[in-house]
């Protein structure tokens, strides 16, 4: 089952109290793009200027320049104006005015000769006045001062360390409405909410700190796997000490501009301190607050260095009494640096661990609440069959067993709408059109009645919920128990007894078809797992005794046994993988043995799966009790967390 929680609650509108309205901020620099508008329009003008005054001329008809020196040969032109482009109004004898343009790229040699020689008054001009010169031939210069002094502008109120405001933090600032989120909100977790709720006391009444001496929490972490509701949590804390609430994530600090990253962390503290007192939260802040120079964070990243370095300062840095509080949240404690951890800076660790079945109870409550639910439906039992659901898996099987009832043509959610959002949660998607063969069908037969008989015939088993050998997601059938219990130690016999129940479809094979399948995968990776943990973790090994070989430190999110991380050499490792085997191939045969011993159970519990489908736990244990079975073995439960066995494709 999964092994990812988080506890979730349900907002409720509460009283808020209005808050003092903040400082007012510096605004943006405007007019940025009617400069450009305006400096194009400019540039378009010096461009075309030139051009549009040469198309108008002098007002007069435009001939060609054959023309024009056919009209002076014949004594026509009295005045000829011309200016340095060339472009030239010719005054005529009669009082009209021509327009013409002057080849100069071709030399005209003999012009002025002929002009004089016709008696044609000459006058030369500049094509534009001094200032105009001088303007076009400035402003491409003049745009681009222009252009620089916009941008520095800017700068001095967006960029510090990076252009176009890649400075500024992008803390998410609730304060406007305040956080409607409490800690009445959030099902379960007693422990945690005692714990942060100091938080709360101290941002609502410093001075009672003060006054005693104490020194208040700077910061506080909170551990937990993947969606244990940490973020709810703080936003509970928000809600409750009624300050404004800063959010901002680990990733969203580092960009590609060195430096960004640190002056984004100086700019939320900031923020936080001209709205203090106020909580800071960063999400994931193992993104910036890795091991520096570690190859666990993919080495020494200077930009990531230096806004750890930043954070570590501003947290060390800021007064006490200024009523700021740190929260931040991960799913990987290991990889954080320890100057992060120390005392000073996060002066609190607090775990938020997968909720119990009372939480779990009260997590379905909540998510329950405002749907219809048959009179049979039984959220404690509910909570019962899900081990290791999380405030995320519970809120989608609500959701998931709403949408059956809906698919239904019903309003009414009920205990077999639940059941199949459950599998639908745990295996995928029910494929009814997937056809087995007659012969794969008996095989999923044989190796799913071999995992229940082996969990009815165990004393100490937990008992077994649902048998089917409907295909669903990757599995072709399903062996579900319900445990009675939550456990939270496991000793010896219980593991190898687990075992004994995950290699039970297998031994079934093996017993009736007289080999295996690639169906077992699935099994034998599980089993492979417990096994390695009990003679590697547990020291439940003989031939290694009692030395552990785990990790040092706590990994939530999956370990890793890759060489780099193994602390141990080569021949133990050839020994651990020796003492795995052992324990695995000890389990089939216990296993197998078993099954011998009740081969009749095991054919008929696989003819009514083959006819039915899917059977309840009643019908195993009926089963056995019709064949009058004697050899009983004591056998311990499989935990929660593995209480499911599924057959892989």
């Amino acid at each position: 089952m999964g092994t990812h929680s988080h506890p979730t609650g349900t907002a409720k509108p509460g009283p808020e109290k209005k808050a003092p309205a903040p400082p007012p901020e510096e605004p943006a620099p405007k007019g940025g793009r009617w400069l450009w508008i305006a400096g194009l329009l400019v540039l378009v003008a010096w461009l075309a200027g030139p051009m549009l005054l040469a198309a108008q001329g002098g007002g007069g008809a435009r001939v060609p320049y054959s023309d024009f020196i056919a009209r002076v040969d014949a004594g026509q032109v009295q005045a000829v104006t011309v200016d340095d482009a060339g472009a030239a109004t010719v005054t005529l004898r009669g009082g009209d005015t021509v327009d013409t343009q002057i080849p100069t790229a071709l030399g005209v040699a003999g012009l002025e000769s002929r002009l004089a020689a016709h008696r044609v008054t000459v006058t030369a001009t500049s094509s534009s006045g001094t200032f105009g010169t001088l303007l076009m031939s400035f402003l491409p210069l003049i745009l681009m001062v222009g252009v620089f002094w916009w941008l520095m502008r800017r700068g001095q109120n967006a960029f510090a360390g990076g252009m176009g405001g890649f400075g500024r933090s992008r803390a998410k600032i609730i304060e406007a409405e305040r956080p409607a989120t409490r800690f009445a909100d959030v099902a379960g977790y007693e422990g945690v909410k005692q714990e942060i709720g100091e938080v709360v006391d101290f941002l609502r009444a410093p001075e009672r700190y003060a006054a005693a001496g104490a020194k208040p929490p700077r910061g506080v972490i909170m551990v937990g796997p993947p969606g244990t509701g940490k973020t709810l949590l703080a936003r509970a804390v928000a809600g409750e000490a009624e300050v404004p609430f800063l959010s901002v994530t680990g990733s969203g600090f580092v960009e590609m501009f060195v430096g960004v990253g640190a002056s984004r962390v100086r700019d939320l503290f900031d923020e936080a301190r001209r709205r203090a007192p106020s909580i800071v939260f960063i999400d994931e802040i193992d993104a910036i607050g890795g091991r520096r120079g570690s190859i666990v964070t993919g080495g020494g990243n200077d930009e990531r260095e230096q806004t750890l370095n930043q954070l570590l300062a501003e947290m060390d840095g800021f007064d006490q009494s200024s009523g700021i509080v740190v929260l931040a949240a991960t799913n990987r404690p290991q990889t954080l640096d320890a100057a992060l951890l120390r005392p000073g800076r996060f002066d609190r660790q607090v775990t938020v661990p997968l909720p119990t079945q009372g939480e779990r109870a009260a997590i379905l409550a909540v998510h329950a609440g405002g749907k219809h639910l048959a009179p049979e439906v039984d959220l404690g039992v509910l909570a019962r069959a899900t081990p290791g659901f999380s405030g995320a898996d519970l809120a989608n099987l609500v959701n998931e067993a709403a949408i059956n009832a809906v698919r239904d043509g019903r309003t009414t959610i009920t205990v077999a709408d639940f059941d199949a959002a459950r599998d639908r949660v745990l295996l995928g998607r029910r494929e009814t059109s997937n056809a087995l063969l007659p012969q794969e069908r008996r095989a999923v037969a044989v190796h799913e009645s071999g995992h229940a008989l082996i969990a009815a015939l165990c004393e100490h088993a937990d008992p077994v919920a649902k048998v089917t050998i409907l295909p669903a997601g990757l599995t072709l059938g399903v062996t579900e128990q319900l445990p009675e219990a939550e456990r939270h130690l496991y000793s010896e016999s219980y593991l190898r007894d687990l075992l004994a129940v995950r290699l039970g479809g297998r031994a079934a094979e093996l017993v009736v078809l007289g080999e295996g399948s690639t169906g077992a995968a699935n099994d034998l990776a599980g089993a492979t797992q417990i096994a390695t943990r009990m003679v590697r973790d547990f020291g439940l090994s003989g031939r290694l005794g009692p030395v552990g070989y785990g990790s040092d430190s706590l990994v939530l999110d999956g370990g890793d046994d890759s060489p780099l991380r193994r602390g141990y050499s080569e021949h133990t490792q050839r020994l651990i993988d020796q003492e795995v085997a052992l324990l695995l191939r000890t389990a089939e045969q216990r296993a197998a043995g078993l099954l011998r011993a009740h081969r009749a159970a095991l054919d008929r519990l696989t003819g009514l799966l083959i006819e039915q489908e899917t059977v309840d736990g009643d019908a195993v244990t009926a089963v056995l009790r019709a064949t009058r079975t004697e050899a009983f073995e004591p056998f311990e439960p499989a935990p929660a967390a593995a209480g499911l066995t599924a057959t892989g494709a």
